[in-house]
């Protein structure tokens, strides 16, 4: 089976690799998540680039504590979706696989150590329409699918 695969990729340009994990952290029984909004206004799921020789669950591991302030207990795997797209911040197109995952549970351990960002609780359908990448889209789609 092929990945799902979102945005376009252009002929003749070298895209940079850029692998990153993502989790769903939800409260309420599902009913709201969290997103990221970036300082550009952008919402993501919370995660993000692979760092090293990081494991996919260590970079969910760091990132939550650089983004939410929280620890998490990965719970499943929801799957893999690559994205292509263009960083008007960085000036650099990118490949980008996402592995995806939801969150078994979660506790607030402190502040976030990154403060440039605003956390936001949306429904998940609510999150659809926010976020701003088709990869990250398809996640919580999949993630409604299976039953949170």
């Amino acid at each position: 089976m092929s990945k799902p695969s979102f945005g376009e990729k252009v002929e003749g340009i070298d895209y940079q690799a850029r692998y990153a994990a993502y989790i769903i952290v939800s409260r309420n029984n599902g009913q709201e998540m969290v997103l990221v909004q970036a300082p550009n206004g952008a919402y993501f799921l919370p995660g993000g680039e692979i760092e090293n020789n990081e494991t996919k669950e260590e970079a969910i591991n760091r990132e939550m504590i650089e983004e939410l302030g929280v620890e998490v207990e990965i719970g499943w795997y929801i799957g893999e979706a690559q994205e292509y797209f263009y960083s008007r911040h960085r000036d650099t197109y990118f490949f980008n696989p996402g592995y995806f995952y939801s969150a078994k549970s979660w506790k607030k351990i402190g502040d976030p150590t990154e403060t440039t960002n605003q956390l936001v609780w949306l429904t998940p359908q609510e999150a659809i329409v926010q976020l701003k990448r088709g990869s990250h889209q398809w996640a919580v789609t999949e993630w409604l699918k299976k039953g949170k």
